[in-house]
């Protein structure tokens, strides 16, 4: 069996005091595995403050409330064994 690894990679952005920004090759599905149609869009903002009307999509909600939080890359600790 060939597997091809062709597609690009996405790329997320936490945006400080604003959404998480996808762009590039991706699906995003519902707990059940179902697509949400995006209609060819190749970047889009999903919610990250809980207000937006459109969840998981931003609607810019985070303005209008005052979210803040700065977004500081950094590591996460190794994940911790599977018993």
């Amino acid at each position: 069996m060939e597997i091809c690894y062709d597609r690009a990679m996405a790329k997320i952005t936490v945006v400080s005091n604003g959404p998480i920004r996808v762009e590039g090759d991706f699906s995003i599905v519902d707990p059940e595995g179902r697509e949400f149609g995006l209609a060819g869009r190749t970047l889009i903002s999903l919610c990250r403050c809980g207000l937006s009307e459109n969840k998981p999509f931003c609607d810019g909600s985070h303005a209008r409330a005052g979210f803040q939080h700065q977004v500081i890359a950094r590591d996460l600790p190794p994940p911790k064994p599977k018993i």
